[in-house]
């Protein structure tokens, strides 16, 4: 258990270098193992998640190994198992991803159903169906996601629905099949991109089609590669609101605008500053912050992942502001602890004519009790207090209200769930400035 006391009011200064992003790097360890010879990932941030799947790879007889600073080395060659221990679905959404490269092994394989955050259900019905046209037959029992096949094949398969880690599971699955497969209502996140790239360079046909399509045709070997991994701008942002919510000035040297545009286009709008040149992007206080009316929504629009930054930001706005939460059913439950806090945030759902269509969850997931819109009234007067962190973005949201706020607060993160997608965040923002202490 990890403890973390802050005391807030001192601006965030300085510059800073994030890692490989985390819903990348994990994912490419996991897309080695296709592969017939060893390969070498490169700028990895150190944080639990990716600790997690090397152990998952090295429990299978394959091994994943550190083999530098940032780098890790990737051998498919020992592989030897196709079941996860269930104990790996109770902290780890990656259990799942692990089906292609185990059935292009093996032809069958045994894993637990994926955990990790509890910020909505996982459609994973999307990637079953998906599986199920590549030719994979898939049954559950006791917790447990059994899929074997008797030759993959390609096929067309359209996503009723955008999907993130379904369209990165079926383009690891088509790969090796036969045939050509055409995934329609493809996600576009720029991780998908790494994948490919990742992919091609060890051999494989994909490419990017219009109209959300991809192409994949399958080959018979993959052989290893070597690939740097594309910096992480969910830390990008967090680093960003922690500097504008504190008046601060921070550069995050490696970040790419190309990956944060619907980011900084909100930040036009909130009047926050920011400034894009060869050393990455600065964001920095420049004046009173305004209210801006924002909704999440699958790439390019504004991820889901930063809206509890940015709510966090904006309880320091003058005026009012709206955000609509259209991407999953449940990921509100950080406002509780900021309206403690002295925030001022109700929760409301907006009235939608066509729900289905605007909302990217399965409605049928959805409960009277999940709200899908926060009202934020500022600009606020944050104090501190004590919690328990309930997640990654929880914990990095109250970390930054903590550094926001007058007075002391305690965060307390039983299961370590900062360090699953920050590294050192502590030593980092203690290096900018701010007053804060793991213990």
């Amino acid at each position: 258990m990890s403890h973390f006391k802050i005391i807030g009011g001192n601006p965030l200064f300085g510059s800073v270098r994030v890692g490989g992003a985390k819903n990348a790097s994990y994912k490419l360890m996991i897309a080695a193992l296709l592969g017939d010879a060893p390969s070498r990932l490169l700028n990895f941030s150190h944080i639990s998640d990716v600790q997690m799947v090397a152990e998952i790879i090295n429990s299978l007889g394959a091994k994943a190994q550190l083999v530098g600073e940032r780098a890790y080395m990737v051998d498919p060659t020992s592989l030897s198992s196709h079941d996860i221990a269930e104990k790996y679905g109770r902290i780890s959404r990656a259990s799942s991803l692990f089906i292609p490269a185990l059935l292009s092994r093996f032809g069958e394989v045994s894993v637990p159903f994926p955990g990790g955050d509890k910020i909505g259900a996982r459609p994973l019905d999307r990637h079953f169906d998906g599986l199920a046209a590549l030719g994979v037959e898939v049954k559950f029992e006791n917790e447990l996601i059994h899929a074997k096949t008797k030759g993959l094949h390609g096929a067309t398969y359209c996503f009723p629905k955008s999907t993130h880690t379904g369209t990165e599971t079926l383009i690891m699955t088509a790969v090796k099949a036969k045939g050509v497969t055409l995934l329609q209502n493809a996600a576009l996140e720029t991780e998908i991109d790494d994948l490919i790239e990742f992919l091609n360079t060890m051999g494989a046909k994909i490419e990017r089609l219009p109209n959300r399509v991809i192409k994949i045709e399958g080959v018979e070997h993959l052989h290893g590669a070597i690939h740097q991994i594309m910096p992480d701008h969910n830390q990008v942002v967090s680093f960003a609101c922690a500097a504008i919510a504190t008046k601060g000035d921070v550069i995050v040297e490696n970040a790419r605008p190309s990956d944060l545009t619907a980011f900084l286009t909100a930040l036009d709008q909130a009047h926050a500053g920011y400034q894009v040149g060869n050393f990455g992007v600065r964001f920095f206080y420049k004046g009173p912050l305004q209210g801006a009316v924002i909704a999440t929504g699958i790439h390019p629009g504004f991820k889901t992942d930063w809206q509890p930054l940015w709510v966090t930001m904006m309880t320091q706005a003058t005026g009012v502001s709206v955000l609509h939460e259209t991407v999953l059913e449940n990921r509100f439950a950080y406002v509780k602890a900021l309206n403690e806090m002295g925030a001022s945030i109700q929760l409301f759902n907006p009235e939608v004519d066509n729900p289905d269509k605007l909302y990217n969850f399965n409605l049928e997931n959805d409960r009277p009790e999940f709200f899908h819109a926060a009202r934020i009234v500022g600009p606020s007067a944050l104090h501190g207090g004590e919690f328990d962190v309930q997640d990654l973005r929880h914990g990095a949201t109250l970390m930054i209200a903590g550094l926001t706020a007058t007075g002391e607060t305690t965060l307390h993160d039983s299961t370590d769930h900062i360090d699953r997608g920050y590294e050192k965040l502590d030593r980092i923002l203690h290096k900018l400035g701010a007053n804060i202490q793991r213990y």
